[in-house]
């Protein structure tokens, strides 16, 4: 089956609307686009909540290019830009709904209340009356969320009638400024945390639920609803619950999910690493019912914003996980015709070559394999605040999967051998999982094994103490500036030094004498500090690896460091290697899979430099085969080769080019 695109586009109110939607719908048959998702009342022509006759127009509008785009063969969702709306930017609420209110008490002139009546009245009924339309899809914009509401500091949720809601839940009625400092108090969580989630979860479950009933009824079961989706750590402040916002947001059993995967403009190669990842670990909190239409953006919406590079690599990240179809920005969003813009045809069919030969190749049911990276939904809930600001709660798997993808590392959602656990996300996991996780492999940054001391495992992780220790902190011995190198398999490697200077905070690490030491970190002047990096086998059979570091996304990588990760993950694998491990170059990105029994390796080039990969594997791959996807280019066999389990390819892999490797 061929890759689907659906382009998101946007028709203006205009005695030209039939034109606009012929001219769109013989560009989509001309650049083999399957189905188009109408935007209603989006961004530059966003005024406000549509009402009266500027909701007549925009009904009139959708109906006519919904008739001309299905005339001619091609499917069509529909985009209502807002719900509770996505920024005031000068603004004003002409509805009467009870606006969004910020933990330091900015009222907001646009943006409605998640608790607000009237305005889950007007929200239903008008997604209510373009479902009688018969969309395939109603989109949910991600503005159905509590945080990012510009100009409000973090975003809403603390709105009268939230703490209403609040207060009848606990039996009391703080302030809001009591709230907050409760929520963001140092230490332990305040009990206020969980039921002020709890509070923001139950408001958006009933309008996921009204929407979904209403879309069922008057729709007549033709339409679904689709959910654009942000960033996993901030909804976790929110207390989303992923399982749940879906099952509410379901008619008859359907719902769709549009994944935020991808930067809005041009940025570094190695952004490729968060695509990666966020993708996987958002397929992860859905139902396998769910389908996925990861959304390719740009902003504003230019071909100026980003390059077609870019988003050709970032088409195939897509591809690779899986996807069902990809939801396409790409005009700009003013556009109004379509045919204005032949070149963003003209990439969509250079760019189908690659897509499709992925999409005959790749299930939507593949099974990543990889270092296991957990994510906790609720882990905003178990988080030690340090600052008064909500955003400092986040606690998201980012910055693990990043370092592992971003060292040629692959990674998965899924449970595995060997394991990954940084920052304050090692206080969410249960008791019961991370002792699992402790009887295989686990490799901790030093926030994770700080916590997990503190938690009772110091034995098991092979630490008595675990103090983390802030870069201003005086200690008798001065302030700590590298790791040095203490154990290699690379003889010309012992004695170099990895920087640590701009590290915000060290865990102080003095491991159990029975622990392998691979670094260790020392002073301006090479006094000892403590421990760097360090293996050890505890009494459970698991192995444990930690880096003293605390801000791992801060840690200047090169050769050598790769050399050190890859080094940790063996040990972390132990007598049982599997893993396929990628150097080459900096930022060689892998993913990694099996597909009906074939493993599969694909391999991004993060660098802006042209690379030459070299996989070293634990065991001689059978049979194995290459296919390079430069960007915009057709697939090209290449020749692989296979030395002492090491296979390479010598063709050079260009700038987010993709290198799949299979093997059985």
């Amino acid at each position: 089956m061929p890759a689907r695109y659906h382009l998101r586009f946007q028709i203006h109110p205009s005695a030209d609307t039939r034109a606009d939607a012929e001219a769109l719908a013989k560009f989509c048959a001309s650049a083999s686009v399957d189905e188009v998702v109408l935007l209603l009342n989006a961004e530059e022509l966003y005024g406000g909540h549509s009402h009266g006759a500027d909701e007549d127009a925009w009904f009139e509008t959708a109906t006519q290019a919904r008739a001309v785009l299905l005339d001619a063969g091609i499917e069509v969702s529909l985009n209502p830009w807002v719900t509770v709306g996505h920024a005031d930017r000068g603004r004003r609420d002409a509805l009467g709904f009870a606006p969004m209110v910020s933990p330091t008490g900015e009222t907001a002139t646009a943006q409605a209340s998640f608790a607000c009546p009237r305005w889950r009245r007007w929200v239903a009924g008008h997604y209510g009356r373009f479902a009688e339309l018969g969309f395939r899809v109603l989109w949910i914009e991600d503005d159905f969320r509590y945080q990012n509401h510009a100009p409000l500091h973090w975003g809403g949720g603390f709105e009268p009638l939230m703490l209403e809601r609040l207060a009848e839940l606990i039996g009391e009625q703080p302030t809001r400024e009591q709230l907050v400092a409760a929520v963001t108090a140092p230490g332990p969580p305040h009990p206020w945390r969980a039921q002020l989630q709890q509070v923001w979860r139950a408001a958006q479950l009933e309008v996921a639920r009204l929407l979904a009933d209403t879309v069922a009824e008057r729709s007549g079961g033709r339409s679904q609803l689709g959910l654009m989706s942000s960033w996993l750590d901030t909804t976790s402040i929110e207390g989303r619950d992923w399982p749940a916002l879906f099952e509410a947001l379901a008619v008859d059993g359907r719902v769709s999910h549009r994944p935020h995967f991808a930067p809005y403009t041009d940025a570094p190669g190695r952004e490729l690493s968060f695509s990666v990842w966020t993708l996987e670990l958002q397929r992860a909190l859905r139902p396998a019912s769910v389908g996925c239409e990861p959304e390719i953006e740009n902003w504003p919406h230019t071909s100026w914003s980003k390059s077609d590079t870019q988003t050709w690599s970032e088409l195939v990240a897509a591809q690779l996980a899986g996807s069902d179809a990809l939801l396409l920005n790409v005009h700009p969003m003013h556009a109004k015709r379509a045919d204005r813009f032949p070149q963003v045809g003209e990439v969509l069919l250079r760019s189908r070559p690659a897509l499709d030969w992925i999409a005959q190749r790749q299930s939507r049911d593949l099974v990543t394999e990889g270092v296991y990276v957990p994510f906790e939904q609720d882990a905003a809930a178990h988080v030690h605040a340090r600052s008064p600001d909500l955003a400092a709660l986040a606690a998201g798997p980012g910055p693990a999967a990043d370092f592992l993808l971003r060292f040629g590392v692959p990674i998965t959602a899924r449970p595995a051998p060997v394991a990954v656990l940084f920052g304050q996300l090692a206080r969410a996991v249960r008791e019961s999982e991370l002792r699992e996780l402790l009887a295989g492999g686990l490799l901790l940054d030093g926030t994770a094994a700080s916590v997990l001391v503190e938690r009772g495992f110091g034995a098991l992780v092979g630490l008595a103490r675990a103090p983390l220790v802030d870069r201003e902190q005086r200690t008798a011995d001065g302030p700590y500036a590298a790791e040095q190198v203490v154990h290699s398999d690379d003889p010309g490697a012992l004695g170099m030094l990895l920087s640590l200077n701009v590290q915000p905070a060290l865990a102080r690490l003095e491991p159990v004498p029975a622990a392998r030491l691979w670094t260790r970190v020392v002073t301006a002047r090479g006094e000892h500090w403590g421990a760097g990096r360090f293996g050890f086998v505890n009494e459970l059979g698991g192995r444990v690896a930690v880096l003293a570091a605390t801000a791992v996304d801060e840690l200047p990588g090169n050769d050598d460091s790769q050399r050190l990760v890859h080094a940790m993950v063996r040990f972390l694998e132990g007598l049982d290697p599997r893993l396929p491990l990628v150097s080459g170059g900096p930022y060689l990105i892998p993913q990694l899979s099996l597909v009906d029994g074939v493993r599969r390796l694909a391999v991004a080039n993060g660098s802006a430099d042209p690379a030459s990969v070299r996989v070293d594997l634990p065991y001689a791959p059978a049979r194995p085969r290459a296919t390079l996807l430069a960007p915009l280019a057709q697939p090209r066999p290449v020749p692989p080769a296979v030395a002492d389990a090491r296979l390479s390819v010598r063709r050079e892999l260009p700038h987010r080019g993709w290198l799949v490797l299979d093997w059985e």
